[in-house]
């Protein structure tokens, strides 16, 4: 059974950063794509990251370009969302995802699988 725990949300002061962790387990993730999204209260949930598990690579939201990096842990199982110069504006419940293959990671309805999400909050 496939499972992806998200952890390391919390209250943060504008300008600050948080290191959200997503760890998988129930499969093999080498041919995934893994993926963050987010949603606001009251707003859709949007994509803010993904990498390429096997090779590294990456993709990121304009909105967060340059603040935020996703990386991976190979041996931990383990996908990284580093945020940093947090604004009010990033204040959501984050969510990590799992796709099989790694076309079209910007769109929800291509991941297979879901976490629980973790809220962050940053205050102004």
């Amino acid at each position: 059974q496939v499972q992806l725990v998200e952890s390391g949300g919390g209250l943060v002061q504008a300008g600050g950063s948080l290191r959200l962790s997503c760890a998988a387990s129930g499969r093999t993730f080498r041919s995934y794509g893994m993926g963050w999204f987010r949603q606001a209260p009251g707003k859709e949930r949007e994509f803010v990251a993904a990498i390429r598990w096997s090779s590294g690579s990456t993709d990121y939201a304009d909105s967060v370009k340059g603040r935020f990096t996703i990386s991976r842990d190979n041996a931990k199982n383990t996908v990284y969302l580093q945020m940093n110069s947090l604004k009010p504006e990033d204040t959501a419940v984050y969510y990590c995802a799992a796709a099989s293959g790694y076309s079209g990671l910007s769109r929800q309805a291509r991941y297979d699988y879901w976490g629980q999400g973790t809220q962050v909050t940053v205050s102004s």
